[in-house]
């Protein structure tokens, strides 16, 4: 019995019978099985290993250009895999598949976060930084093969958020612990830019929440565990979920639609719509792997994905190369 069996095994014995089992993780392109990882292991090390999850560290998660004590789309995503991987050990379901998923959710998201993904939209009328997350996992990464993820993974991702709901306990895990993580957390880092107070919080949820974004995050952890223990499907109890969507459109409207932000998201916002009319009229000033990508995803496609696949740091110098003066 090799190590990877031994997992497997060990997964059969300790985890709930409703928890995703690696044995049997279909993929889309059959593989041989790894003598050390599982499947999900394997589908982490990829995600890890990618050029998508190393751009996250230099793109936005909410504020622009925030330095460095505030979070990003990396932070965001290792964030979400902590308290993804705390949930899921503690209803002993796979915390790989977890993790797999949490880490790989936010691949597709655009530079300047939703304010790019918003922009990306408005340009082409459809655009979901999910959708576009599979995508990437898909088509991009080992010389044009694509990661080949486990399918328990790839539905993980695509339904960590929107209308259809994830189809393992792991990808619910994943889902509650994305608006657990960016509420908290978005606050946190608002309070530190200033933009919000703790005065500013509606009553029901400094009641119930608490104002410390620690607690916050503690509270509502220790109720989905304690809401999904001996059930097949996760879930948060009444009084926490109202103070959670109280909390989620406090943050709407004094964060991620505030004035303050506004003014910046809509310089963002030109900025991506000019590098896709540039791109689109002008192809030939595109890398050439992108160029070859024409016959295989279309023209528009292969844009699309190539300025969403770019840092903040990335759109903005190419901004200023093709549309700044040079002095």
């Amino acid at each position: 019995m090799n190590v990877r069996e031994l997992t497997e095994q060990l997964e059969k014995q300790n985890l709930k019978p409703w928890a995703t089992q690696s044995v049997g993780a279909a993929r889309e392109t059959p593989e041989q099985d790894d003598d050390l990882r599982t499947t999900f292991q394997r589908d982490r090390d990829r995600i890890i290993h990618s050029l998508a999850f190393r751009k996250l560290k230099h793109k936005t998660q909410v504020y622009l250009a925030p330095g460095d004590q505030y979070r990003t789309r990396l932070t965001h995503s290792m964030e979400v895999s902590q308290i993804a991987r705390t949930i899921g050990r503690s209803l002993r379901l796979n915390e790989d598949l977890i993790e797999a998923a949490a880490l790989g959710h936010d691949l597709g998201h655009t530079p300047f976060g939703h304010a790019g993904e918003k922009a990306l939209a408005d340009y082409f009328g459809h655009f979901h930084h999910n959708e576009q997350s599979l995508r990437v996992v898909r088509y991009y990464g080992r010389k044009g093969r694509g990661l080949n993820l486990t399918l328990p993974v790839l539905d993980a991702i695509l339904c960590h958020t929107g209308t259809q709901q994830p189809a393992t306990p792991e990808g619910e895990v994943v889902r509650f612990s994305d608006r657990m993580a960016y509420l908290c957390h978005d606050y946190d880092d608002g309070l530190k830019v200033g933009i919000i107070s703790t005065d500013k919080l509606p009553g029901m949820v400094a009641m119930r929440l608490g104002t410390e974004p620690t607690q916050m995050l503690d509270l509502l952890v220790h109720d989905v565990v304690a809401q999904s223990q001996g059930r097949q499907h996760i879930a948060m109890s009444k009084y926490f979920l109202e103070a959670q969507e109280e909390f989620r459109n406090f943050m709407f409207d004094y964060v991620y639609l505030s004035p303050v932000l506004e003014k910046e998201h809509s310089k963002a916002a030109h900025v991506v719509h000019c590098l896709l009319d540039l791109f689109l009229q002008q192809s030939q000033l595109l890398p050439v792997e992108v160029q070859l990508l024409f016959d295989r995803f279309g023209k528009q496609q292969a844009v699309l994905d190539y300025v969403a696949g770019l840092t903040d740091i990335g759109a903005i110098n190419l901004f200023n190369k093709y549309f700044v003066p040079r002095i």
